[in-house]
Order: C-alpha cells, then sequence, then structure tokens
C-alpha cells in the first residue's frame, strides 16, 4: 500500500512537471520562437498534405494550431511585426515604425535599429553597430532575464539585424546576423565588446562560403535559382545576402548557425530556462522576387518543411520533451498584380515616385506655391517635409492638406500622424488599426489606407498595408504543457509574449496588450485540482 502511494505520489510530480512549466526550474530548458519572415498564415493549409510528419505537422497537427491569427496594425512590415512579436504590443506601445524612417535630428533616414553609439562587430572596419535603442517596450526576453536576475539567456538570431534585434531585447545577451556583402557573421558593440571566439572560428571556417556555387531544385528537379556569383543588372556584383537569401540556402546557413550559437552558449544547460528567436530571413526575400502564388515559394515552404523537421531532431537530441517551439511570422504578403488581375480582381500600381510626384503637384496647387511637400514615400507611408510648407511648425494642419491630397488622389483614407497622436479616429475596426500604427518617431508623416490589392510596383510583391493578405500570419505552439488541437477564434501576434510569460511563470511585458491564450494551456485537471474546462474544445485535424 505504502509502495502504491509513492508510485502515485511519483507519477503526480512527473505529471506536474511536464505539464506546466516554470522559469525558474528550467522546464522548458529552451523556449524558441521560430518566426519566418513574409510566411502567410494560409501556407500551412494550402500546402499541408504535402508536408512530412515532423515538420511544420508538428504544429499543426500535434501542437496548439490557430490558423485565424492575424496582426491588428496598419504597417505591416518586418521591423514592426518583429518587435510586435517580442513586445506581445503594437507600434503604438513598442513604437517601431518601419524598417526605416526620417530621423529629424540626424536629418537623414536611419534604421529602426541603426545606433551611432555602437559598432560591427564579426567583421573588419569601423561600421555603425545596432541596438534596440529606439523600442518603447521591454520584451518577453527582457522579462525572462528579469525574473531570473540574468541568469537567463537569451539570443536573437536572422539574416538581417532587425529580426535579430528588435524580438530579443535590452537585455539580451547577443543578436546575431550577417554580412550583406560577405555573408560573415556579425554582431554590435551594444551586446559585447568584441566577438566572441567561436563566431570568429565559425567565420574563419567559411562555413557561408559551401552554400555558393549550388543549383536550387524543386521536387521535380527543375532547377529554381542558382548561387553561382554573378553580377545584376546594374554591373555590380550582387551580394552574398541577395545570392544565397533568395533560395533555401539562407535557411539552411541559419539553422546551422543556430544549432553552433546553441552548442556554443550551452543553451537550456543552466537551471533556468532559456530563450532563442529565430528569424529566418530567406523566405522574404523569395516572396519579394516571385510572389506568393509562385512554384518558388511553393518549394521553399517545402524545403523549410525538411529544416524544420531536421531542428526539431536536434533539439530532441539536445533536450528531450524539455523544449517549446513557437511558430509565426511577421507579416504577410499580397499576391501580385499579375496574379490579381487574372482573377480578375481589381488591382492597381502606383509607384512611390508617382506619389511623390503627384502630391507635391496637388499641394502647390492648393498652397499656391511649388515646393517639395514630401520627403519621401514608403507606400503607404508619405514622409512630409515640413521645412517646406508656411507655416513649418504647424503639424497638424500640413499633416493633413497632405491626407487631403491622398484622399483625392485615390487612397480610401488617410491618418495623420498627429491626428493618430491625439486619437482624433472613426471608432471603427480601420481606426482602430491605424492607431495601433501611431509612433512618435519619423518626423512628420500620413499613412494612407490604400484601396485592396495595391501595389507600389508591378513586378515584385509586396506587404506594408492594412489587409488580411498582409495581416494573416501563422501560430502555432509546441511542447509540454501545451493542448494539442486546432482552435479556430481569432487571435494576434501580440498574445505570443503573455501566453509564454504565464506558461513561465513571469511577468509580461511592460506594455502587452495582448492576452494569454488560455485554451490552449493544458488543464490542470490533468494533473491536480478541480476541472477548469476551456472556453470551447479543440477541433481534431484528422
Amino acid at each position: 500500500m505504502i509502495r502504491m502511494k509513492l508510485a502515485a505520489i511519483l507519477t503526480f510530480l512527473v505529471l506536474a512537471t511536464a505539464a506546466f512549466g516554470s522559469a525558474y526550474q528550467a522546464n522548458p530548458k529552451l523556449v524558441v520562437i521560430l518566426v519566418i519572415d513574409q510566411f502567410r498564415g494560409d501556407y500551412l493549409e494550402r500546402y499541408h498534405e504535402e508536408f512530412g510528419p515532423s515538420g511544420f505537422r508538428m504544429f499543426t497537427d500535434r501542437g496548439a494550431y490557430f490558423p485565424a491569427c492575424y496582426y491588428d496594425y496598419a504597417n505591416t512590415r518586418t521591423a514592426p511585426g518583429h518587435a510586435t512579436i517580442g513586445t506581445g504590443t503594437y507600434t503604438s506601445g513598442h513604437g517601431i515604425l518601419a524598417n526605416e524612417w526620417w530621423a529629424p535630428s540626424a536629418k537623414k533616414v536611419l534604421s529602426s535599429v541603426d545606433d551611432p553609439a555602437t559598432k560591427i562587430i564579426g567583421i573588419e572596419g569601423d561600421a555603425m553597430g545596432a541596438s534596440p535603442h529606439n523600442l518603447l517596450a521591454d520584451t518577453l526576453g527582457d522579462e525572462l532575464r528579469l525574473a531570473t536576475q540574468g541568469n537567463s539567456r537569451v539570443y536573437g538570431v536572422a539574416l538581417k539585424d532587425r529580426a535579430a534585434i528588435l524580438p530579443s531585447g535590452f537585455s539580451a545577451n547577443g543578436a546575431f546576423w550577417i554580412d550583406h556583402a560577405t555573408g560573415a557573421w556579425v554582431s554590435s558593440t551594444y551586446y559585447m565588446n568584441e566577438a566572441p571566439r567561436w563566431l570568429t572560428n565559425f567565420n574563419s571556417q567559411q562555413h557561408a562560403q559551401k552554400y555558393l556555387n549550388q543549383e536550387w531544385k524543386d521536387a521535380n528537379g527543375d532547377v529554381l535559382g542558382s548561387t553561382a556569383p554573378h553580377d545584376g543588372p546594374d554591373g555590380k556584383p550582387i551580394d552574398y545576402y541577395e545570392l544565397v537569401g533568395r533560395t533555401p540556402f539562407g535557411n539552411d546557413f541559419e539553422f546551422e548557425f543556430a544549432r553552433e550559437l546553441i552548442q556554443q552558449e550551452k543553451l537550456g544547460q543552466g537551471t533556468v530556462t532559456d530563450l532563442l528567436v529565430l528569424s529566418l530571413s530567406a523566405n522574404d526575400l523569395v516572396g519579394h522576387a516571385y510572389g506568393p502564388d509562385s512554384p518558388q515559394i511553393h518549394a521553399m515552404a517545402l524545403a523549410l518543411d525538411k529544416q524544420i523537421s531536421e531542428f526539431f531532431g536536434f533539439l530532441q537530441q539536445q533536450y528531450g520533451n524539455k523544449f517549446w517551439v513557437v511558430l509565426t511570422a511577421d507579416h504577410g504578403v499580397a499576391p501580385t498584380n499579375a496574379t490579381a488581375l487574372s482573377l480578375r480582381i481589381p488591382a492597381a500600381v502606383t509607384a512611390n515616385k508617382d506619389i511623390e510626384a503627384e502630391l507635391n503637384k496637388a499641394l502647390a496647387t492648393r498652397l499656391r506655391k511649388p515646393g517639395d511637400y514630401v520627403r519621401s514615400v514608403s507606400f503607404p507611408i508619405v514622409y512630409v517635409n515640413n521645412d517646406a510648407f508656411a507655416d513649418k511648425d504647424n503639424e497638424a494642419d500640413d499633416e493633413e492638406y497632405v491626407a487631403d491630397a491622398m484622399r483625392d488622389m485615390g487612397f480610401v483614407s488617410a491618418f495623420t500622424k498627429a491626428q493618430l497622436a491625439n486619437g482624433e479616429v472613426p471608432p471603427t475596426a480601420v481606426g482602430r488599426m491605424y492607431t495601433n500604427s501611431y509612433s512618435p518617431y519619423g518626423g512628420w508623416w500620413v499613412m494612407g489606407f490604400p484601396p485592396p490589392f495595391t501595389l507600389s510596383t508591378k513586378d515584385m510583391a509586396e506587404h506594408g498595408v492594412a489587409y488580411s493578405y498582409d495581416q494573416h500570419v501563422p501560430l502555432a505552439f509546441y511542447g509540454m504543457g501545451f493542448k494539442p488541437g486546432v482552435y479556430r477564434e481569432q487571435v494576434q501576434p501580440i498574445d505570443i509574449a503573455p501566453t509564454l510569460a504565464v506558461m513561465l511563470g513571469i511577468n509580461k511585458p511592460t506594455n502587452a496588450t495582448g492576452h494569454p491564450l488560455t485554451d490552449a494551456i493544458a488543464a490542470r485537471v490533468e494533473v491536480e485540482g478541480p476541472s477548469r474546462s476551456p472556453r470551447r474544445p479543440a477541433e481534431a485535424r484528422p
């Protein structure tokens, strides 16, 4: 009888440990947030039957899968998306407006992560470094570090600097990305004074070079691309980032580096939970070049399925079942102009330079004075040159002149920075999306709401507007403690950080506005206490 009671107690303790995480007891040992840059949510359904059993299906068939996950803001770009994932709030909370913006104090355009106070490390030279200094909120990684008195290790990895830096946060132990010209992995003096020895060794061993001179073939053996070095249309050599990044080899390179980082920094080997944000940048380059409905994106998805399967195998070898993986994306993408028109869907192309010229002409007529009233256009954001206006200190009125001109030229609506700052928006879903997109950065600007399927270029696919094709992204959780199933209620990427925070027993990020996805968390009835039934049952995938 005593043995039976002891066995029951031990069984309870094992189940309790397995079902619930605690960052303080290294359960799980490692959390991986896997972000696929420009991976639309419907891809998981579109190609589901072609995926193998241990890649994407680990999320859709064996994880807690949310197929209706949409961003609820308008500026669906890489930098804002990654900041949103890390902070659990939108631009109005974290401040990241776009990938780059006009910096009035510097009188030039700077990247969202450019930091003149830092330098690049990992390669020779004196190039400006990067940091999360523009964030106005902390991240899940910051809260994890705070909760464990700095003992948890937090890292970010991507081909792009902004994708590695912004979701990781202020206190991350490191963020790594590649030098675009050479493919060497680099970081910033924000994180460390010099490159760690293992990073220097990794670069010196020429890992980047093995991905050159490779042919990218689809499942039928048809060649879709090549990484053989060659010149671009301008006669200059195409850099490593574009050459390798437009193929699945870019993801291979990232996974290889992530495995090296995990082993060299001994992630998941301590007494508290560690965090890795791994953002796969290659899908974005391919998607822009060929569009979401292309054979190239199809082939990328199938290649990535195998790469994720291999990464799962590596994690299982390292940690057994004591790891969690979250799958999501920073934004979706619109169909190309040709695809939309082929299906008789109204679609238009309005180039940035044409928008700028038309707005300057319209404002010159209205204000009876020629001038460069528009500083630049990054569709659908128009940066306003306040120096061109007679009353150059009246931001609200001068931005409204531009917004009126944008509406006259065909935008469904346009919202000024001053209008968003003061909450002067209609109480509608559109008004809410644009309120969520407000940032104090960027000088003066107006954010347009174009008609659906409007792009700024005819030859490439784009994202960056407040429509479902740009807002729809995958969301799934895999690991002990998450209840497998398909959950079809609409959720948002801002829910990721609060969900992980409550699972780990730590505070959610400072400005987080998302909610824990409690339906996907294993109910305590499985191990102890009274039943806490979820609001609705999970829907099993056949």
